[in-house]
């Protein structure tokens, strides 16, 4: 009897062993899990809030690259109208609006000349009736400008839509007068940052140093002052003061209503002087969070019935944790295939982007040499401008994919050739050969060949002495772009987006980096092919 007692003793107390380490490991697992659940949630929200200020630069930077762009174009056109005075205003007005409606451009040329001896103004726009309508004073907001491009600035409303017109003028014989500017539709201006870049978690607004919004995605804020509608503090704007040179805070938006965070950061360029305001959505911030706890409570659970199997059933907790295993590299599998699309998609952005830069810079190029050879010959010029108008058709449409046929860069590089033949004549020689003809339905990069000749012109020395010789080699696996190498002896500026555009497109189709060298007398660019 003592001794069947004594087994009976033994197995409660074994089960109370079992109890008691089971209790004990379950709840050192929830400390453990608490524990890391806290700290993932820490992590994620400082990993977030690090997201929304990248989000904030690249915001900012399309923000202020465009107002850039925007002063180019009024420097180019005060430039022209300057030189000839009432010769050929209405033309340049003309030819460049076309120019900017072909590449889809914000700024709209304008002119108003006030003719008082016949008394009849001349105007390609109906804005422009506020420089002889007095009852119009009410419809437009100045907008102060102390900028060293001395143009000036006006908000004016035409039919529930407001535009933002910077204008200069030039004083005429007999007192007359020839007004003229660009115009651009705040409407049409916030599009364009959305479109720049599509980030759902922001949106950004830009205000002058007096307050006065000229960007907003809601446009009934549009000329109102920002500290009527929003909590902005004069305070706010003191960026000076800040180490990272703008202002980060917590609000709540004006237009969505929730909590974001706010970050305003000076704009200055040489016409304008004001703020940008980028709202980063915090809700994004705390569902991201959210999910962080919900998959570290699911690991929980997963792992005290782990646990609590191992001490039960020792074979099964083992076939147990095997299927788990494999369910979790599985979703690890899945997770790498993931990231490997965002990053391509990433990757894929930023060729759009670079695209999109090279477009304007071939454009204000070519600006740049028209405006040359109209001093120079006119002739040329016209010939010059229809030759542009030609090749422009391929710069209208992109392609989707960042590469084309060799036989269509073939063609286009033609047309281009010719249009620098018109500029540098006896300066600058051309020669094309094809010695594999199958080879033109493989594909090379998008403008690769204007890319790599604009080089050619833009790093070396050009004479009817030393002429500039470019030969273009179409190959079996590579097109071959050579030049004479005679490099200019002072620096060249310029940015070097388009070899950067080049090579990221040969790195996303996991292809070797286009090769560029020097061999003797001769300047050699490699350009693998496509299938």
């Amino acid at each position: 009897m003592q001794k069947k007692l004594n087994i009976n003793f033994k197995q409660a107390l074994s089960q109370k062993s079992v109890y008691i380490a089971v209790l004990s490991a379950c709840i050192i697992a929830v400390t453990a899990l608490a524990v890391l659940s806290f700290l993932i949630t820490r992590d994620s929200r400082k990993n977030t809030e690090d997201f929304a200020r990248k989000t904030f630069v690249r915001k900012y930077e399309s923000v202020e690259n465009e107002f850039k762009n925007i002063e180019d174009y009024q420097y180019l056109l005060r430039a022209l109208i300057q030189k000839d005075g009432l010769k050929n205003y209405k033309d340049y007005s003309s030819v460049l609006n076309d120019l900017n409606k072909k590449r889809n451009l914000l700024a709209y040329s304008w002119y108003y000349y006030d003719n008082n001896s016949t008394g009849k103004p001349e105007t390609n726009s109906p804005l422009t009736d506020i420089f002889r309508k007095a009852d119009n004073a009410d419809r437009s907001i100045t907008i102060k400008n102390n900028r060293p491009g001395h143009f000036k600035d006006l908000l004016v409303t035409r039919k529930d839509s407001m535009y933002w017109i910077s204008y200069d003028s030039l004083a005429l014989t007999g007192k007359n007068r020839l007004y003229y500017g660009s115009a651009v539709s705040l409407d049409d201006l916030h599009q364009y940052f959305i479109n720049v870049d599509k980030n759902s978690n922001t949106y950004a607004y830009v205000f002058t140093k007096e307050g006065i919004c000229i960007t907003h995605p809601e446009k009934k804020y549009l000329g109102k002052s920002i500290f009527e509608f929003t909590d902005i503090k004069p305070k706010d704007t003191l960026c000076s003061t800040a180490k990272s040179g703008y202002t980060q805070g917590t609000a709540i938006s004006e237009y969505l209503g929730v909590e974001v965070t706010r970050f305003i950061k000076p704009l200055k360029t040489d016409n304008f002087e004001g703020y940008t305001v980028v709202n980063h959505v915090n809700f994004i911030i705390d569902e991201n969070i959210y999910k962080v706890k919900a998959y570290t409570t699911y690991i929980f659970l997963a792992a005290l019935f782990l646990i609590v199997t191992v001490f039960i059933l020792f074979q099964r907790s083992v076939r147990i944790a095997y299927k788990e295993k494999e369910k979790i590299q599985s979703e690890k599998n899945l997770l790498l295939i993931e990231n490997e699309k965002m990053h391509k998609a990433e990757v894929l952005n930023q060729l759009r982007q670079l695209k999109n830069n090279i477009n304007p810079h071939f454009l204000f190029n070519s600006l740049n040499s028209l405006y040359m050879l109209i001093g120079i010959n006119k002739d040329s010029a016209q010939k010059f401008t229809m030759n542009l108008s030609r090749i422009y058709r391929y710069l209208i449409v992109p392609p989707k994919e960042n590469r084309v046929p060799v036989e269509q860069e073939i063609n286009f590089i033609r047309q281009y050739m010719e249009l620098l033949k018109s500029r540098f004549e006896e300066e600058l020689t051309f020669e094309l050969k094809i010695n594999a003809p199958e080879s033109l339905e493989k594909k090379i990069p998008y403008l690769s060949l204007q890319i790599v000749t604009e080089n050619a012109i833009k790093h070396n020395i050009a004479t009817i002495d030393h002429p500039l010789e470019i030969m273009i080699i179409v190959e079996e696996e590579a097109v071959i772009v050579k030049n004479t190498w005679q490099p200019k002896t002072e620096p060249v500026e310029g940015e070097k987006f388009g070899i950067d555009y080049l090579n990221q497109i040969y790195d996303y189709f996991r292809i070797n980096s286009l090769n560029i060298s020097v061999d003797g007398e001769y300047f050699v660019c490699f350009l693998p092919l496509m299938k």
